[in-house]
């Protein structure tokens, strides 16, 4: 028999054998595949020491962790991981994409570990819900596509999530220079509504991260996410809120709006929206705009000019205002706009700090603070509204 083939019945083998053993901790499980791996040996041929310990590592991940992955998952060097079907594998590594060398031996292995990601966090995804956004322990973002949706077969993309990255480190990278991000910070202890605009992978959820080192230790704090990935640790008076999907009788969802709306009732300072997608943005706008200075949020755009367009298709999913009453919503709730860039060279950058002043007539008036020139930021003006930095 092959020898690789050898391994895999073998590995199926012990799995099925020790698939009872999930309830064991670390030490126990190892003692269960080193027994196992040993009679083998007696029953059949010996295995190579290296070989020996490969076997016992991928078991052992196949039981607690996520098979394969896991060696994806420890892995610094990559980003991001695309499961184009069971046996097709992309990784972002180190910035470059690339096909991966592994694969998962059937569309039930991949199945399972799916419905293992889904089932730590008490979501579903099957037939008649067949898309749905997760998370690792980790805190890496999880969205999965099963078909027919996906014609290939099911669809996985983790956004691996890294080491929290501070605003320190955001200066070292390039992303920002220090002058740029003392001012931020002033903006934020002051309590200026800033909101985050980018493209997909520009890096605005980490820049959230960073720009909320500056929020004040005794404030109270309220985040609101799809999927909890906001690590702020200094502040002591932090509450943090997530969603959940429908359960398999369509019941008990919990949307961003609602969430956002039990916030005001818990006396926050601030409230960190990670992302609005929807309807959640007028109930955003309406928690900037009613005593709750220094809020912060994210959304997906590709200028701040356009963010702001976004922002209105959002308020209108909500409610049928007029877009004049919408647009005094919005030049009323947010103070300043940073947008990001993603560059060619996959360098992530803060490409434009633009201050939202007033509305004229039915028109934005802007101010635009700071530019990316292709090499760095350059300051353009002064802010213009500087009451709550004389406060």
């Amino acid at each position: 028999m092959d020898n690789i083939l050898f391994k895999n019945d073998i590995k199926k083998q012990l799995i099925d054998e020790l698939s009872d053993s999930v309830g064991l901790d670390e030490k126990e499980i190892l003692v269960e595949i080193d027994n196992k791996i040993d009679m083998i040996e007696q029953n059949d041929r010996p295995f190579k020491l290296i070989d020996k310990i490969k076997l016992r590592k991928s078991i052992y991940d196949s039981l607690k962790n996520y098979d394969i992955l896991t060696e994806l998952l420890d892995d610094k060097s990559v980003g991001e991981i695309m499961i184009n079907a069971y046996d097709e594998i992309f990784i972002d590594k180190n910035g470059k994409y690339q096909r991966w060398d592994k694969t998962f031996e059937s569309k039930e292995q991949l199945d399972n570990i799916i419905q293992q990601i889904v089932g730590k966090i008490n979501r579903i995804v099957n037939v008649s819900n067949p898309i749905v956004d997760a998370r690792l322990a980790d805190g890496s973002r999880v969205h999965i596509v099963l078909p027919p949706i996906a014609i290939k077969g099911a669809t996985v993309t983790i956004r691996k999530f890294p080491e929290r990255i501070t605003m320190r480190k955001l200066i070292d990278y390039g992303s920002i220079d220090k002058e740029t991000a003392d001012f931020l910070k002033e903006l934020v202890k002051a309590g200026y509504n800033i909101f985050i605009s980018g493209g997909t992978g520009s890096g605005k959820t980490t820049f959230l991260n960073a720009l909320s080192e500056f929020i004040p230790d005794d404030d109270r704090v309220i985040t609101i996410e799809d999927s909890a990935e906001l690590n702020i640790s200094h502040v002591k008076n932090l509450v943090s809120l997530e969603t959940r999907d429908k359960n398999v009788e369509g019941e008990g969802e919990i949307n961003m709006q609602m969430l956002i709306r039990a916030a005001l009732r818990m006396n926050p300072d601030r409230i960190v929206v990670g992302e609005v997608r929807g309807k959640e943005a007028l109930d955003m706008l309406q928690a900037m705009n009613t005593g709750h200075d220094g809020s912060l949020s994210t959304g997906h755009a590709n200028s701040s000019y356009d963010m702001l367009s976004r922002l209105e298709t959002m308020v209108l999913m909500a409610e049928n205002l007029p877009l004049l009453a919408i647009r005094q919503q919005i030049a009323s709730s947010i103070d300043i706009l940073v947008h990001l860039v993603k560059l060619k060279n996959k360098k992530r950058v803060v490409y434009e700090i633009t201050e939202l002043t007033e509305l004229k007539g039915d028109s934005y008036t802007t101010n635009k603070l700071y530019e990316y020139n292709g090499k760095n930021l350059v300051k353009c003006n002064s802010l213009k509204d500087t009451r709550k930095l004389n406060l």
